[in-house]
């Protein structure tokens, strides 16, 4: 069987940071996150505090990908086209989506006969429910059912804001301007206040760093190459500039992430996992073969974690493991909790996200 060749970076960037949100959400609810912290305080604040950080690689990424993508779209000067592509979009994200929310759901319905803590929130309303298939429920003020499924929503945003724009503008010279100034416009100002947080505005800055970084390496036009180069440099020293006055570790982050994808992002790499030689080149790539593995689920890992946020704490409470306050019992049921929670991503990948890549209109 033919191997195929896979992005090095882009699937670890994935993986790690997939991972790092799901500890830093099980590092934030719940009982066990307060006995975790009794054993390894700094690690278990340093999760809660910075683990959320890692927003920033999947908006860089998603940018990078989008472009990646759309930019080999043909036809998108159609109107037609361009709500085909986004609608495409929003039913590659929809079907993991919904099957996670539905579990979530029944998760919390378990965990409220136990736990008395506000994450496992009210119960969910039918309008509260339709609000989340339609990507709504920040913009309408809604509690969100799971942790992190906000960033759905925000992801469905931004690629159908970066489709429209590919469809407006004439070329790419114009377009680099404008998405140059939303992203500077985002850094300095719209994502320094709540306000915008459930908009794509809030979060273009790093988006559009993606999207710079991938048209400076890979489109086929040098000229844009060129150009999409000086907006990436101008937007860092803007960004280093901006440092003196107040620093925001996201905003560092984004750039760093952005330049990684810009110096390796097209390195590449072969999948062996379907290869039956047991050769020696096959066990060279059992790393990079598990960092493939995260990387196809992480999208599932990220929407099914919650679940087992809840229903680890329904567990350690409902035994009376809560009354000891024994740190090092919270941290394992902590991981197993976590690699519980691949093992679900792995179903849900398998039967629900892999199948439903055939719905297309």
């Amino acid at each position: 069987m033919q191997s195929k060749k896979h992005f090095l970076l882009i699937d670890f960037l994935k993986t790690f940071a997939a991972l790092i949100i799901i500890l830093h959400h099980f590092s934030s609810y719940g009982q066990i996150a307060e006995d975790a912290r009794l054993l390894l305080p700094g690690l278990i604040t340093w999760l809660f505090e910075y683990g959320r950080y890692a927003v920033q690689i999947f908006l860089v990424m998603g940018g990078y990908l989008a472009a990646q993508s759309l930019t080999r779209t043909s036809n998108l000067k159609n109107p037609q086209a361009v709500l085909k592509t986004i609608f495409n979009r929003y039913l590659r994200l929809f079907t993991p989506y919904v099957v996670a929310l539905l579990v979530t759901i029944a998760c919390a319905w378990v965990a409220r006969f136990w736990v008395q803590d506000e994450f496992v929130g009210e119960s969910e309303s039918m309008g509260q429910f339709l609000a989340h298939l339609f990507f709504l429920q920040g913009i309408l003020g809604l509690d969100s059912i799971s942790a992190g499924v906000w960033y759905v929503a925000i992801d469905w945003q931004l690629y159908a804001i970066f489709a429209i724009m590919l469809s407006l503008f004439p070329g790419y010279r114009s377009l680099m301007w404008i998405l140059a100034m939303l992203s500077v416009s985002s850094l300095l100002f719209f994502n320094r206040s709540g306000a915008y947080e459930n908009y794509f505005i809030y979060f273009i800055g790093a988006y559009g760093l993606g999207v710079l970084a991938q048209l400076s390496k890979s489109y086929h036009d040098p000229m844009v190459n060129r150009v999409a180069k000086l907006f990436f440099i101008a937007i860092g020293i803007i960004i280093l500039i901006s440092s003196f006055h107040q620093l925001w570790i996201r905003n560092i982050l984004a750039y760093t992430v952005a330049i990684a994808l810009i110096l390796w992002g097209d390195v590449a790499y072969k999948d062996h996992s379907n290869d039956q030689r047991r050769s020696h080149e096959s066990r060279t790539h059992k790393l990079v073969n598990a960092i493939l593995w995260g990387s196809r689920r992480s999208y599932c890992a990220f929407l099914i974690h919650f679940s087992f946020v809840l229903l680890a704490n329904t567990l350690y409470i409902a035994w009376g493991m809560n009354q000891r306050h024994d740190g090092f019992l919270a941290i394992a049921i902590m991981t197993i909790a976590v690699a519980a929670s691949w093992m679900a991503a792995t179903l849900l990948y398998r039967w629900v996200e892999v199948p439903s890549r055939n719905l297309k209109l």
